[in-house]
C-alpha cells in the first residue's frame, strides 16, 4: 500500500501526497461527517466530487490550467490529481519585481475571465489557491465551485481575490486593479458589469 503524507487537513476535505502509477499525485479525500445521516452524507460526497472533477475538466477544456485528474472515485469521495511542484501565488507575489507582478496579476484575471466566459465560479479565489509552475497559473481547489451564468455570481467571485489581496497582499493592494484589467481584456461580454456588482458587493459589506 502506497504510503501517503498528509499536506493540508480542513473541514471539508484532508490533502494527501501519493503515488499513481510512478506518478506523484495529491489525493483530495473528502471528510464523512459524522452528524449527517449516512445516506445524506453519502449523496454529498458523490455530488461535491462529482461536480469538481467536472469544473475542473471543463476549465482545462476551456483553456484555463488545473492539475490533470488520474482518477475519481465518487463513492469514496476521492479525487486523484497531478502533484505540481511549483509555488502558492501567495508565497512570491510580494517578493516579485513590479513589472513581474502586475504580469502574474494580468495573467490571474485573464484566466478568471476564461472560467467566467463559461459560467464556471470557481467559488474561492485565492492566491492560495493557484500554483505558479512553467509560466503558467494553476487554479486548484474548485471544492465550492458551480455553473452559475449570473453577474452576481461572477462579482463574488471576484470580491473574494480582491479581499484576500487586500489581507495577503496589503502592500501591492494595487494588484486587483491589474487583476480586473486581464479580466477584462479577455471577458467576452462587458467587464464593466462585472465590476459595478464589486463595488455593489463592497457596498453591502459596508452598511451590514
Amino acid at each position: 500500500m502506497t504510503k501517503e503524507k498528509i499536506i493540508y487537513q480542513g473541514a471539508e476535505a484532508k490533502i494527501c501526497k501519493s503515488k499513481y502509477m510512478d506518478f506523484d499525485v495529491v489525493k483530495k479525500r473528502r471528510i464523512k461527517k459524522s452528524y449527517r445521516i449516512r445516506e445524506i452524507d453519502n449523496r454529498l460526497i458523490f455530488y461535491r466530487t462529482k461536480e469538481e472533477s467536472k469544473l475542473m475538466t471543463e476549465a482545462r477544456k476551456f483553456g484555463v490550467s488545473v492539475p490533470i485528474i488520474f482518477d475519481v472515485d465518487t463513492k469514496n469521495g476521492i479525487i486523484t490529481m497531478e502533484f505540481l511542484v511549483g509555488k502558492r501565488i501567495k508565497d512570491i507575489l510580494n517578493d516579485l519585481s513590479e513589472k513581474e507582478r502586475i504580469r502574474i496579476c494580468k495573467m490571474i484575471g485573464e484566466s478568471i475571465a476564461k472560467l467566467h466566459n463559461n459560467n464556471i465560479i470557481h467559488g474561492d479565489i485565492t492566491t492560495s489557491n493557484m500554483i505558479y509552475q512553467d509560466d503558467r497559473i494553476h487554479f486548484i481547489d474548485f471544492g465550492l465551485g458551480e455553473k452559475n451564468g449570473e453577474i452576481e455570481a461572477k462579482g463574488v467571485d471576484l470580491h473574494v481575490l480582491m479581499e484576500a489581496i487586500e489581507s495577503t497582499h496589503s502592500r501591492y493592494s494595487n494588484c486587483f486593479d491589474y487583476v480586473l484589467e486581464g479580466y477584462k481584456n479577455k471577458l467576452k461580454n462587458d467587464g464593466n458589469l462585472v465590476i459595478k456588482k464589486i463595488a455593489e458587493i463592497v457596498k453591502r459589506g459596508r452598511y451590514r
